[in-house]
């Protein structure tokens, strides 16, 4: 048992050198990649950043487009209610004009009516003097 146990402890302080070769190993890659590309990293965000302005600006300059476009629709709405509205009272003035013309009219034809019998009794009256 002394035996068994004595192997799996050295292969368990084998495991763990391997292991930290791996690791240390790992890390010396990337501490080397780190300290070269700093440079590298920070063009790339510089572009990133400059590439999400950009796109930031275009959609801004879309959001503008179309609030633009909205509110000339909002105004032509508005001229087309105010026409509508302006049509309905002069169809309003229309019919208080038609029903005053045919006031008028009714009024002239008793007039003339008035004005005929005016005349057919001077008519008469200048027959009869004779």
């Amino acid at each position: 048992m002394a035996g068994e146990r004595k192997r799996i402890l050295v292969g368990l302080i084998v495991a763990m050198l391997l292991g930290t070769a791996v690791y240390f190993r790992l890390w010396t890659i990337d501490y080397a990649i780190s300290s070269e590309d700093t440079e590298l990293i920070r063009r790339q965000f510089d572009l990133a950043n400059r590439e999400a302005m950009d796109e930031s600006a275009e959609w801004r300059m879309k959001y503008d487009e179309e609030a633009e476009r909205a509110a000339k629709c909002d105004k032509e709405l508005i001229e087309i209610k105010q026409k509508v509205d302006d049509a309905a009272s002069v169809n309003q003035q229309l019919a208080v004009l038609q029903k005053e013309n045919m006031a008028l009219i009714e009024r002239m034809e008793l007039l003339k009516k008035e004005l005929a019998a005016s005349k057919s009794k001077c008519g008469r009256s200048r027959y009869t003097r004779l």
